[in-house]
């Protein structure tokens, strides 16, 4: 569904709202990690389909094990999220692993590396021209 519909954005959130909350203290699959999050969810128009993406803190294992996990605990969390929205359709759930907050924290790390080697440049720098004012 798209985001500038207003109904389309109060169906992403709440879907997301009650999935976050699904995932994170009613499934018991020792598959899916503690430290999960739904980062987006996107319906389709028809509300037929839901596009869920799922951010894992840990490596690309735990990751893996825990789509496997809610792929396998479709069914329950579909129908909890019956329960929970009023909609005609409850949409066919898709987990799909994100791995966008990672590539932000690498990229930030990355960008902190280059400031910190930057700097130490600039500090060698300034100790070789005031050695060289000294002669």
């Amino acid at each position: 569904m798209r985001g500038n519909n207003s109904r389309g954005a109060r169906v992403n959130s709440d879907m997301q709202r009650v999935l976050s909350h699904v995932i994170q203290f009613e499934i018991k699959d020792p598959r899916v990690s503690k430290l999960v999050s739904v980062s987006k969810c996107q319906v389709t128009n028809d509300l037929k389909e839901a596009k869920c993406y799922i951010s894992v803190l840990g490596n690309d294992e735990d990751g893996e094990s825990t789509i496997k996990g809610l792929d396998s605990a479709k069914g329950f969390i579909r129908k909890r999220v019956a329960e929970s929205l009023n909609m005609r359709y409850t949409p066919e759930l898709h987990f799909i692993l994100d791995k966008s907050i990672e590539y932000g924290v690498m990229m930030s790390k990355k960008i902190d590396d280059i400031l910190a080697n930057d700097s130490e440049k600039d500090q060698e720098n300034s100790l070789d021209d005031s050695v060289d004012d000294e002669n």
